[in-house]
Formats: C-alpha cells, sequence, structure tokens
C-alpha cells in the first residue's frame, strides 16, 4: 500500500524525481542481468564450467523478471490509462504459474534424446510471441503519440519482428515434427525453390513501403496480413527443403532467429534488456550454425536460404557385403589384448540411456592400464555437445573426451575403436560423392586396426545413408541394445 501511495505521489508531481530514479535503478539491473548473461554463455563454451554457466543465466533471467515485473507495476500505477495495478499483478502471477508448471513439467520428463525437439518447440514459441507482440504494437502506438517520424520508424520494427517471428515459427515446428519422426526427413524439393525464397523476400520488401507509407487503416492491415502468410510458408519451405539428417543445424539457425525476433521484440517494446539478450541468442546462435555448417562441410549461406545438402538428386546406393557378427567374449578379448582404445558414441548410445555403463568400463579398462579416449563428432546425436553432456553427467573424465579435429589423424594408432550407436559420423560414404552425407566430414574410425560397431541392427543413418564401414574386414558387428553390450563388456572386463 505504501508503495503504491508513493508512486501515485510521483506519478502527481508530488515527488518529482523518484521515477527518475526508479527508472535508474531499472537501467542499472538490467546492465547487471545482461552481465550475467555473459558471463553465462562463457561459461556454456567448456564441458568444465558449463554447470556455472547454467547457474549464472539462471540468475540473470531471474534479475530480469524481478525487474519486469516491477516496472509493469510501476506502469499500472502512474499511468491513469493502465489497468489496476492488483489486476496486474494477478496477470503476471498467472502467466508465470502457467509457464513454470510447463516447464517444470517437461524439464522431468524429457529425454535427453528429446532436448532437440523441445528446443525446437521453445524456438518457436518465442518466433510466435515476436508475431502476437508486433501485431499489439501495431495496434497500440500512433502517429500522434509517437510523432511521424518516430512512428514510421516502429513500423519498420513491428513489420521486421512479425516477419522474422512468423519464419522462426513454422521452420521451428517443422523441424521439431521432424527430428521426433512425425514428419518424413526427406527433403521436400519445390521446383525453383531459391526463386520462389528470393520471390518471397522481394515481395516483403515491397510490403513493408507499403505498410510504413500507409501508416494504419485497411491497407497498412493488408500488407502486414500478406506478409505474415508469406514469412509462414517461408519459414516451412527453408526447413521443408533441408534432409532430415541436416536437422540438428537447422534447430541451431532457428535458435539464432528467434534471438533476431526477441531483439526485434525488444525494440518494439522499448526494453534494452531484450535487445541485448536477443542480440547475443541470435548472434551465438548463428555462429554455432557456422561451426556446425563446417563440421559438416556444408555452405552457411545455403543454411539461411535453405535445401542445403541437397542436389535434387544425389540418392545413396546400396552397399554390397557380408557384415561380421561377434558375442560379447570374442568383443572382451579384443579389449583384453588392446593397449589403445577409443571409444565414439553416437545417437544410439544416447537412446539406450548407456553413458553410465560406458563410464564404468572405461574406469575398468583404465584400472588395467589401458589408454581409454573419447572421439566425439560435432554433430553426434541431436544437437551440439549431446554427447558431452551425456558422458559428463556419467563423471566421464573431461581430459578424456577429444573433439573430432584433436584425434582424427590418431586413428592408425588406435588397436580397437568402440563405436557406440554412431553411423552416420563414421560413415566413409561421406568421401564418395552422390552420398546423402557427400563432404561432411566423419571420425576415420575404419583406419584403427580393429573397429566393433554396437548397434541394434544393421539399419541405415539417420541421413539414410548406407554404411560401407560396417562391412569391412576389420570391423565386427555387436548387435543388441548398446546398454546391455556394455554391461556384458564391463562385466567380462573384470575377470
Amino acid at each position: 500500500m505504501t508503495a503504491t501511495l508513493i508512486l501515485s505521489q510521483a506519478a502527481t508531481g508530488e515527488n518529482a524525481t523518484l521515477l527518475d530514479w526508479l527508472a535508474r535503478i531499472s537501467n542499472l539491473a538490467y546492465i547487471v542481468a545482461a552481465v550475467l548473461f555473459l558471463m553465462a554463455l562463457a561459461g556454456l563454451s567448456k564441458p568444465e564450467t558449463a554447470k556455472r554457466g547454467n547457474t549464472l543465466g539462471m540468475s540473470g533471467m531471474a534479475v530480469a523478471i524481478a525487474v519486469a515485473i516491477f516496472q509493469a507495476v510501476v506502469h499500472s500505477t502512474t499511468d491513469s490509462d493502465a489497468l489496476d495495478p492488483v489486476i496486474t499483478v494477478v496477470l503476471i502471477a498467472l502467466a508465470m504459474s502457467l509457464g513454470a508448471a510447463y516447464g517444470i513439467k517437461r524439464a522431468h520428463s524429457v529425454e535427453m534424446t528429446g532436448l532437440p525437439q523441445l528446443i525446437a518447440l521453445f524456438n518457436g514459441m518465442v518466433g510466435l510471441g515476436a508475431v502476437f507482440i508486433g501485431y499489439n504494437s501495431f495496434v497500440s502506438e500512433s502517429a500522434d503519440s509517437m510523432g511521424a517520424a518516430a512512428y514510421n520508424f516502429h513500423l519498420g520494427e513491428v513489420f521486421l519482428g512479425i516477419f522474422i517471428g512468423a519464419v522462426t515459427f513454422t521452420g521451428s515446428i517443422l523441424a521439431g515434427l521432424k527430428l521426433s519422426g512425425k514428419v518424413k526427413g526427406a527433403p521436400l524439393l519445390l521446383p525453383a525453390r531459391n526463386l520462389l525464397n528470393v520471390a518471397i523476400l522481394v515481395i516483403s520488401l515491397v510490403l513493408m513501403v507499403v505498410f510504413i507509407l500507409a501508416g494504419e487503416g485497411t491497407t497498412a492491415w493488408i500488407a502486414v496480413g500478406i506478409m505474415t502468410a508469406l514469412a509462414l510458408f517461408m519459414g516451412w519451405h527453408l526447413v521443408a527443403a533441408i534432409g532430415g539428417g541436416d536437422m540438428p543445424v537447422v534447430v541451431s539457425i532457428m535458435n539464432s532467429y528467434s534471438g533476431w525476433a526477441a531483439a526485434f521484440t525488444g525494440l518494439m517494446l522499448q526494453n534494452p534488456l531484450l535487445i541485448i539478450t536477443g542480440a547475443l541468442v541470435g548472434s551465438s546462435g548463428a555462429f554455432l550454425s557456422y561451426v556446425m555448417c563446417q563440421a559438416m562441410n556444408r555452405s552457411f549461406l545455403n543454411v539461411l536460404l535453405g535445401g542445403f545438402g541437397t542436389d535434387g538428386g544425389a540418392v545413396a546406393e546400396g552397399v554390397d557385403g557380408t557384415h561380421t557378427e561377434i558375442d560379447t567374449d570374442e568383443a572382451v578379448a579384443m579389449l583384453k589384448d588392446a593397449k589403445n582404445i577409443m571409444i565414439t558414441p553416437g545417437y544410439g548410445m544416447a537412446v539406450s540411456q548407456a553413458q553410465y555403463t560406458v563410464a564404468e568400463l572405461t574406469r575398468k579398462l583404465r584400472d588395467q592400464g589401458k589408454t581409454v579416449q573419447f572421439g566425439i563428432h560435432p554433430v553426434a546425436g541431436r544437437l551440439p555437445g549431446h554427447m558431452n553432456v551425456l558422458l559428463a553427467e556419467a563423471k566421464v573424465p573431461y581430459d578424456i573426451v577429444m573433439d573430432m579435429e584433436e584425434i582424427n589423424d590418431d586413428f592408425d594408432e588406435v588397436d580397437v575403436v568402440l563405436v557406440i550407436g554412431a553411423n552416420d559420423t563414421v560413415n566413409p560414404s561421406a568421401e564418395m560423392p552422390g552420398s546423402p552425407i557427400a563432404g561432411m566430414p566423419v571420425l576415420k574410425v575404419w583406419e584403427a586396426e580393429r573397429v566393433i560397431v554396437l548397434k541394434r541392427s544393421m539399419g541405415a543413418g539417420y541421413s539414410g545413408a548406407q554404411n560401407p564401414l560396417f562391412f569391412n574386414e576389420n570391423t565386427d558387428m555387436l548387435l543388441g541394445d548398446a546398454k546391455a553390450s556394455i554391461e556384458k563388456l564391463a562385466a567380462g572386463i573384470s575377470n
């Protein structure tokens, strides 16, 4: 009650400097939150500091939410046209409760293998939020309240924010559906698809000019409505043209798009922290996408345009040969005879939740004086760092978990490679023209003396490419559930 009275006095001029001080405190808190977000990004760049980075990020978000609630209450108290402060607080609490309930439920229920789909969903919700905020900002502002020049600039913010948000929404949702297997991963290549994308961009640019010149009225609504429909189609089309094997990169670029959508939302709401955080997410997401494209030998420009990794006609050919199957005892004998062992995990390890048994096997092998290292492909699993997170969760020492570029030239010195649930990332057909993964850098496990592949079946990888590694003379298949197989290997090593 006292706070409401003070704010009311400030609004009537009885305490004229109070609102200025409140604004300064809010800006200072925003700076603190922004610094915490920067520190969080720095911490998340390394597995050793990732937990601390996550804590810093949550702390920054807590500060940002507190300031946003505070500003909303101040606005509702000092602005006669705003909602009653009590109603404002109730609406905020209701929205936060609904969001927190869903977030907690998903955090407890989602598996590591489902995180990419969840990330895609969250990216899509950010995009949809930008669309709604853009339309609301268009309705609530006017040239009379802002001035002609400022209003025209604001209309540009609104138009771009809605466009990016709409592209992010449909693109992210489709990416999530492809990752979950609810939509086929095969690329949909429409005729003249690149010209179609360019045409949408040109038409949208013309519509933006019309929108700004019209300012308001039927013409402006028609322009922004047509643009929204085109942007929704473009987001779907960009992702539809990309094969399922490349969805991890798509999720990353959509994460970048969601950041830019949030930044434009900050411009519309005149919220400096939202601009900063949106720019951080947008730029870091774009850089991560660039790094992933390099790891997969893809063109970053083609990621932005859609349809990368497809040439309209490349089809993987079948692989002729006979594979060799071994049992657990034979695999144990190979491991006991080996001195230098490399483990290359993939999505199959995540599906079977075998990281803890892998960690136990690693400990037992090292206790016997063997050199054990992990070779991690940048896009192993369904998102960057997927395998690193699983291994860190299982307490595998950081210093034996190596990136692909660190160990890819050393496989000829390895006695035995254990391929656990990986396929595309160890597929030598990446060096074959016409393969769906042609040109993609892979772990050269076939250069080792012996290769043991742990898989459920002889099926192709997520990209659909057949793997000739399985038929090599130095490769043996240990088929079955990865977790059960590794438990037997760990038990056999102890005997």
